[in-house]
């Protein structure tokens, strides 16, 4: 394992580790408050943590080149992102 990869994996588990306090912090407010749109934050937020975890996951675990971790991630950063913006604009 060269520096390079370590590190990245470091800061994929600190993304991992954030992200999940994010997502634990907002599933708390939507307890609280019943909102629909912390909900809608807080799946937003999963799904962005989760995207780290997986292309993190793919690139250590499976046998197929770091493109398809890289479009993993993507994909579950994008559809994150867009579940975030739907909660901002949601009443």
């Amino acid at each position: 394992m060269t520096h390079l990869t370590s590190a990245v994996v470091v800061l994929k588990t600190l993304t991992l580790v954030l992200g999940g306090l994010i997502t634990y912090f907002a599933y708390q407010a939507y307890q609280r408050t019943n909102s629909k749109s912390l909900r809608a934050l807080t799946i937003g937020f999963g799904f962005v943590t989760i995207g780290a975890l997986t292309a993190g996951a793919v690139d250590q675990l499976l046998n197929v080149h770091q493109s398809w971790a890289l479009a993993a991630e993507s994909a579950l950063t994008t559809l994150g992102f867009a579940v975030i913006v739907y909660s901002l604009y949601s009443e």
